[in-house]
């Protein structure tokens, strides 16, 4: 699918839906990953310095977890100001698609899984609404993503 399926109306209540969470990028983005490292334990293998953290708490606390969450939070937001431009979009989601495929190997799954607790999140604050004139966003991140790591021989 093209990046370029979005509606005008489309991109606007997306902007809208995501600026209500982006407000709050260090928490929201430290909520997100803390629900992903203890509903999905096996993701923080990905991260050494997380390993020893049991407890949601000792997350939450971490300067290390706040800053990632921080920084997912400020990617998708620079992709969001970019879904009317695909050449723009695929500049940002290429690069970092390849970072996490060549360089981290991260499992592509988590992007996905992120992006499903994002949407659990906005519910949660937000209401349906919300969640429904984002959905097509993440799906398209997904997208995207995961055709960089099949470029990559993933």
């Amino acid at each position: 699918s093209s990046i370029m399926s979005f509606s005008e109306a489309e991109v606007q209540s997306a902007r809208g839906a995501w600026e209500k969470i982006y407000v709050d990028a260090e928490d929201n983005g430290t909520t997100v990953l803390v629900r992903m490292f203890t509903e999905h334990p096996d993701t923080k293998s990905y991260f050494s310095h997380f390993k020893g953290m049991d407890s949601a708490e000792e997350m939450k606390q971490s300067d290390q977890v706040r800053g990632h969450g921080k920084r997912v939070f400020s990617a998708i937001n620079d992709m969001v100001q970019h879904l009317d431009n695909s050449e723009a979009f695929l500049g940002i989601v290429n690069p970092l698609g390849k970072k996490h495929a060549t360089e981290l190997k991260i499992d592509p799954k988590n992007f996905r899984i992120i992006c499903d607790i994002i949407l659990q999140l906005m519910e949660e604050k937000f209401g349906g609404d919300c969640k429904a004139s984002f959905e097509k966003v993440t799906n398209e991140i997904c997208t995207h993503l995961n055709n960089v790591y099949k470029e990559a021989g993933w």
